[in-house]
């Protein structure tokens, strides 16, 4: 077995499924984008879920990648066990509807055990799989698994609910009886305990099967599409490789934890390797998500961040580390991944401010909390009360993480109920005074009297300015260092309104940087910028560079401009009476909003998208210019009727292709907007439609999106060419109903041939005859068919029991002088009833469902009962 470096185990894994034909997806982002059900990228097929989920078609079917992640779920586990961090980098690799099992494997043996490679010797591989997934064990065995080193295992079957599931096979190394101090041996693993000696590497999920709810697992469909989704931890990569005892000793860890050790006062052994690894383990944490974006706060993922530091700095005090020493470790954390990951050298300097800033903010209430903590455990027997828990936490800033693992280590526990109804009464409380952040401005007595003026400039470029107001949840206050409003003398953040979103960004100075998250007009239409800080504070009178961010504003306006452009061609090709009812500008798409009682044709909608694209082509200019509003209405201006306009208003012109009344910014050329295409039209509310378009960019990978589907399309129906997909499909189609009057024809055959059986076994009752017929698998025509033709007989009581592969269903008709004595929607609720099922219908004929078909002979034989109860 080769020793190899972190980074070589990393390269040697992307460049080996390179070589079979993968495409190295780069690492994406710790903050999930557009997926809110994620707090935190999790794992390796996390960020690709897109491709899985078919929301999006992937450019490659076989995907490699080493993708960074983050599980905070059990914090408070980091340090205790050998293997858990919050940060860790997981090796992946997979096949959307590609490759499958008779690939991966062959290669994984490959991988693992060729000299080339990781070299593992096969004697210390041992691999688990499904019982009922022999293939999977045979293919290992052949590939170079021992076979007493398979051990099969009913948990490794990957499934969460409804939809795509499979089995499983994990791939574990022997570290020897060092690690097995009982020696149990491989019982261990048969027993899918958690232990030492066997450490799991790899973990390989066959996406094959599609569960369903109440199907027996047995029973699972198997996917058209099949897939192949793998996980391999670095950190354990590089702890069996690299031979050492724990992934804290790997050469992911050493270089952080020898930093800590030549500044703290306490060696890394015993009790205080604790303290190391929650340091190292955090700040790589914290490193990473703030290099990514991520910000500290109270709520949400950046609360998340703010319990690692301050985790890390009540352990980093234990050591007799200094303030600021976590922010130094930044630079150890970026030198350290600098192979794979050199962007966190270019944010090291922000993240370093940002850390500091966090550290030195908790310093001050850390050590004051713990004293009053101590005081409070001083006069608690068991439990430390809920009140108290939550005095600490409001009125000190102490968190009840902390309170809790500090009362754990002093055998004390929190009355966590108590503390979280104190939360929620708090959170109701400050609700109630903030009101809202669309609505608290129009509430605010603090901002309806503030007064100054403030002026927005459009032109795209940075500016500086001081502050003048600054408020938080609408009162006004003269700092803030976390988050607030703060308004300035100028600006070039845009606001949101008429339909276009704010602009977001960054201001900064020498010794503060907040991150601008939105920007609302204040009552007397100021702009209000809604700011986190992510490091320092800002003060009135503070100066400030104000970045948007101008690349994501381009975009809007391309989406802004055409709104303008779509409203002409709406009015060229249906009528001068089509008026703007709304709209919706953001960097991802426009949605217009109009006046019409009809649907759009598909011939118009082609009008329409071709016009707008012919006023891009023609590279107009864009002129604006400020009037009296009764002037600029007399030009032709176009006006909202919902807007409400001052005396003073802004007038927007594309040549003499349209002219509005508009404060939203826009290109400078129609050219700027590239491309438009039109994605859907509907109605949203009567005499109102909807139209939804793309530009630019967005808009080529729509159409490009579409043209994979015409691909798809072509390969599943086996045509050479795009031209030949019309005919094939109409020649399908023609086949189908060939094929549907075909089995018209036979299910008519099998209903004859019932019905003269079943004409020839009825049952004596009375006046009338019952006929009983238990079948399989009848549709409901069928069913039909046979209540008609036997009901002929005026004297008939027919009963059709169909059994079917997943609900049975019933059905009762009566002839014409059996339904003046019985009903028919009666009686096959009575039947259904004795099958813990239900029904009804019309007196003539009626239909149920039941579940159990294990007594059907049994009510067959009753039926006389049943009918005269």
């Amino acid at each position: 077995m080769k020793k190899m470096s972190s980074d070589e185990i990393r390269d040697t894994w992307l460049n080996f499924f390179k070589s079979k034909g993968h495409y190295i997806e780069p690492s994406a982002s710790l903050v999930p984008q557009n997926d809110p059900t994620l707090l935190w990228i999790n794992a390796g097929v996390a960020a690709l879920k897109k491709y899985f989920d078919g929301s999006k078609r992937p450019e490659h079917r076989r995907i490699t990648n080493a993708q960074k992640c983050i599980r905070t779920n059990d914090i408070e586990n980091v340090g205790h066990t050998a293997r858990h961090q919050t940060f860790f980098e997981m090796l992946g690799n997979f096949s959307i509807g590609d490759y499958f099992r008779d690939e991966i494997i062959p290669w994984a043996c490959e991988l693992l055990m060729d000299e080339k490679y990781f070299g593992f010797p096969a004697d210390k591989l041992y691999v688990s799989y499904y019982p009922d997934d022999i293939e999977t064990k045979n293919l290992w065995v052949k590939h170079g698994i021992f076979e007493d080193h398979m051990i099969p295992l009913e948990t490794n079957f990957w499934e969460i609910g409804q939809g795509p599931c499979g089995p499983d096979t994990e791939i574990y190394f022997d570290r020897g009886e060092k690690y097995d101090p009982e020696h149990r041996g491989i019982q261990m693993l048969k027993n899918d305990e958690d232990n030492e000696r066997y450490v799991e590497l790899w973990n390989i999920v066959f996406s094959q099967f599609n569960a369903e709810a109440g199907v027996d697992r047995a029973n699972y469909k198997e996917l058209p599409q099949k897939n192949i989704d793998t996980g391999a931890g670095l950190e354990r990569f590089a702890c069996v490789i690299q031979g050492v005892e724990t992934n804290f000793e790997t050469d992911l860890f050493t270089p952080i934890i020898s930093w800590i050790q030549a500044k703290a006062n306490k060696p890394y052994e015993g009790e205080n390797k604790l303290a190391y690894r929650v340091i190292a383990d955090h700040v790589r944490s914290v490193t990473f998500a703030l290099s990514d974006g991520a910000v500290f706060s109270n709520e949400g993922r950046g609360y998340v961040l703010r319990r690692l530091i301050r985790r890390a700095v009540r352990f980093s005090n234990q050591l007799g580390l200094e303030t600021g020493s976590l922010s130094q470790l930044v630079d150890v954390v970026a030198d350290c991944m600098n192979h794979f990951y050199p962007y966190l050298k270019d944010h090291s300097e922000q993240v370093k401010k940002m850390v500091l800033f966090e550290e030195k903010k908790f310093a001050k209430t850390l050590k004051q909390g713990e004293n009053i903590l101590l005081k409070y455990l001083k006069n608690s027997s068991e439990t430390l009360s809920g009140k108290e828990a939550f005095k600490l936490s409001d009125t000190f800033g102490f968190p009840i993480e902390l309170t809790q693992e500090i009362c754990a280590e002093k055998g004390v526990s929190v009355d966590l109920k108590e503390y979280k109804n104190q939360l929620d009464m708090q959170r109701k409380r400050a609700r109630e005074a903030r009101g809202n952040r669309t609505s608290f401005s129009s509430q605010s007595e603090d901002l309806i009297k503030f007064t100054k003026p403030s002026t927005f400039t459009y032109e795209p470029k940075k500016i500086t300015s001081k502050v003048i107001g600054i408020f938080k949840d609408g009162v006004e206050v003269d700092s803030i260092e976390d988050e607030g409003d703060v308004v300035f003398e100028s600006t070039n953040f845009y606001a949101e309104s008429g339909g276009q979103i704010a602009d977001v960004g960054f201001i900064e100075n020498k010794s503060a940087k907040m991150k601008v998250l939105d920007v609302q007009k204040a009552p007397n239409k100021q702009f209000m910028h809604h700011v986190e800080m992510l490091y320092g504070s800002v003060h009135v009178g503070d100066s400030f560079e104000l970045m948007p961010d101008f690349s994501r504003r381009a975009v809007i306006c391309k989406n802004h401009s055409s709104c303008h452009l779509l409203q002409a061609a709406l009015q060229k090709e249906i009528s001068k009476d089509v008026h703007q009812a709304g709209s919706f500008v953001s960097d991802e798409e426009m949605r217009f909003d109009f006046t019409l009682d009809r649907k759009l044709t598909k011939e118009e909608l082609n009008k329409i998208e071709k016009d707008v694209n012919e006023f891009i082509l023609k590279a107009v200019p864009c002129s604006t210019a400020i009037l009296d509003k009764d002037e600029a209405v007399a030009t032709g201006a176009m006006a909202l009727f919902s807007e409400k306009y001052g005396d003073k208003v802004r007038v927007v012109s594309f040549g003499d292709i349209s002219k509005e009344l508009c404060a939203g910014t826009h290109v400078n050329n129609t050219r700027d907007i590239g491309l438009f295409v039109i994605a859907s039209e509907s109605a949203i509310a009567a005499g109102v439609r909807r139209i939804v378009a793309y530009t630019g960019l967005a808009a080529y990978e729509y159409l490009k999106e579409k043209q994979e589907e015409l691909f798809d399309v072509q390969r599943m129906i086996e045509v050479k060419s795009d031209k030949e997909i019309l005919p094939k499909i109409n020649s399908i189609f023609k086949e189908r109903e060939d094929l549907k009057r075909r089995i018209a024809e036979l299910e008519g055959k099998v209903v004859s041939a019932e019905i003269a059986s079943i004409k020839k076994s009825f049952v004596e009752f009375g006046d009338f005859k019952i006929y009983p017929l238990k079948v399989n698998d009848f549709t409901h025509d069928q069913e039909v068919d046979m209540l008609k033709e036997i009901t002929k007989d005026d004297s008939a009581i027919a009963v059709i029991f169909n059994l079917k592969e997943k609900k049975n269903s019933l059905a009762v008709a009566l002839g014409k002088r059996a339904v003046t004595k019985y009903k028919a929607g009666l009686l096959v609720r009575n039947i259904a009833s004795n099958l813990k099922g239900s029904g009804g219908g019309k007196p003539d004929m009626a239909f149920g469902g039941f579940g159990d078909s294990s007594k059907v002979d049994e009510v067959i034989s009753k039926l006389k009962e049943i009918i005269d109860d």
